[in-house]
This record gives C-alpha cells, structure tokens and sequence, in this order.
C-alpha cells in the first residue's frame, strides 16, 4: 500500500472486518471443537484401533495403521493440525517401540496430515470456497478421489521406505477382534456416512455440517463412550478458540493482501504471463502446482488459498476448467500446518 500510494488505515480496518464476516466461516470453529473432542473423546483412538487390526499385522503394519487411520479421521474432523495431533500422540511412540526410526516415524505422521485438507469435510476448502465462489458441496463431493489417491500414494513411498525392514511382530487379528473393533469404533465409523449423505442429498450446507460433526462427536464421546467430562469442556472450548483465532486472523488479514492484488493490476499480469497455457489445460494445471509448490515454502495453506485464490481463479475460468479440480490439486501440494 505505501508503495503504489494508496496507504489507508480505513481500507485495512474494513476489509479486515469483512474478511471474517462469512457465514460459511463458521464451519472452522466447529470443526476445530470437533477435532479436539474427538481426540479428547476416544473417536481417535478407535479409528486407530480398528485400522491396527485390520493392517497391523503387515511389514511396517503401523505405518499403514497411520495412513488408513488419517484417511479416516480427515472425513471426521477436516483439520490437518488435529489430525496430526491425535496421530501422532498415538502410533510415534507405537513405531518407535516397533523399531521404526522416529524421523521416519514422525515424517510418515506429518505427511498424513496433508489428506486431512482433501478428503471432506475440509477447512480448506470451505475458506477456498468463500474466497474463490465455489459450491463449497461441490468441492467436499470432489475431494474425496485425491484424497484416496494421496493415501495410496504415501502407502507407496511408505513400502519402499520399510522393505527391508523385519516382518512385524504382530500376528494377524483374528475376525473375532477385527468385528470387535469395528463394533466399538462404529459410532465413531458413522460419521463420515452421515456427513456425505447430509451433503449429498441436500440435509445440511458444509456450514451445518460442521455443527452436525462438533455435535455428534460431543454426544458420541460424553453419552456413549463416556470418556469426556463435561468438566474436560471449557479446556477444549479454549482450545478450538485459541486454534480459530489464528486461522480467523489469517483469513481477514489476507482480504487486504487480495484487494491490493485487485487494485494494482497483479491479476492481469500473471495472466499474460500463463496465456500461452489457456488452450493447454494440463499444462495450465501443472503450472498452477509450481506456483502453489513454490509459495507454500514459504505460507501455510490458509494464507496461500487466500492469496493465490483471486489470482488463479479468473485464469482457471477462462481456461474452462472446473474450479473445484483445480482446488484438489492445489489444496493437495500445499504444505499443511
């Protein structure tokens, strides 16, 4: 702003104001409380167990264990940071006892934290959705292929990563257990069913399924599973809050970056720059994942979604390309928090 000459602290304080100002924002408190209840609650941790005795007995088993139980949590909570945390305080010490090498241990857990913006519901893209005008039901629907396709990607590196490690330990689960497992973990099972179909049938916007989701796993966890007190409440609630408050800042701070892009023309630059590659769609995409490689080094997601959405998405219309395609892929290269 000093520098094209148009510094105002009125312009800084209303965009700042309207970049929170969203009713589909409100989707991330919730599934920031969601998170936290789950891994306070035990959903997390009968995730974890009902993937360990369906994979746990294979070489690098809690490897596995890791990438199915981060696909799985990613369609509960929608938070990277939350699905990490319940992953990582759960199975690093389980790999690390195992014989696996913590780095790789807790590399493994990190990447896994990236399918949790991908497969729906995702913080992600709800703030793509309000920043770029996307169906945000749109992208929930549209992410769940990648999402897979991420999770089948890291079991790949994953198994060349542990092939010469020794066989596990653990014997296979007989069906006995794997049925028990799934009987105990089914409440929790039940919520990614109940998300998609309220989705995709019109039962609630991606904003109410955020309530549905930080509700259910309340329930879940202080009348079925009876691990949370209702005293182990205001220490979730400051969690969740403390979490929000540096996403929430983000988003309205980055209104302000996205109005001075608009205003000094930068839009129309990187489209001259990328015009040759309009007719080209895959070329167009891949030169999209540069950028987005590029810029997450250096940004979170949140802030990159923010930026680079009004910048890309005029370029990506005119190219006729789906903009919820165009998000999966961006959303699935961004380096997550």
């Amino acid at each position: 702003m000093l520098h094209i000459g148009l510094f105002d602290s009125q312009i800084i304080a209303q965009n700042l104001i309207n970049g929170a100002d969203s009713f589909p924002l409100l989707a991330v408190p919730f599934f920031m409380l969601a998170g936290e209840i789950m891994n306070s609650g035990g959903l997390a941790r009968r995730i974890v167990t009902v993937a360990m005795t369906l994979v746990g007995h294979v070489r690098g088993g809690l490897g596995y264990v890791a990438i199915l139980a981060a696909c799985i949590l990613s369609s509960l909570s929608g938070s990277a940071l939350a699905d990490a945390a319940a992953l990582a305080a759960l199975l690093v010490p389980m790999m690390v006892r195992a014989g696996h090498s913590r780095p790789h241990s807790a590399g493994l857990i990190a990447s896994c934290g990236v399918i949790g913006p991908i497969i729906p519901p995702s913080i992600g893209f709800v703030i793509f959705g309000v920043t770029g005008g996307v169906s945000i039901s749109k992208l929930f629907l549209a992410g769940i292929f990648p999402g897979i396709l991420l999770g089948l990607g890291l079991a790949v590196a994953w198994w060349w990563v542990t092939r010469n490690d020794p066989p596990s330990s653990q014997a296979r689960a007989p069906l006995s257990e794997v049925l028990k497992a799934l009987v105990d973990g089914f409440w929790a099972l039940m919520l990614p069913v109940i998300i998609i179909v309220g989705l995709r049938f019109g039962i609630f916007t991606p904003t109410e399924a955020a309530v549905v989701v930080a509700v259910y796993a309340l329930v879940v966890a202080t009348c079925i599973y009876r691990e949370l007190k209702l005293s182990d409440l205001p220490k979730l609630f400051i969690s969740a809050a403390q979490t929000t408050a540096i996403v929430m800042f983000l988003v309205a701070a980055a209104l302000v970056g996205s109005w001075l892009i608009t205003v000094a023309e930068i839009t129309h630059e990187i489209v001259a720059m990328v015009e040759p590659l309009i007719e080209h769609k895959t070329l167009l995409l891949l030169a999209i994942m540069a950028i987005v490689v590029i810029v997450g080094t250096a940004l979170d997601m949140t802030p990159t979604i923010l930026i680079l959405t009004p910048v890309l998405m005029p370029i990506v219309k005119a190219a006729g390309i789906d903009p919820s395609i165009s998000a999966c892929c961006s959303s699935s290269i961004i380096p997550s928090a």
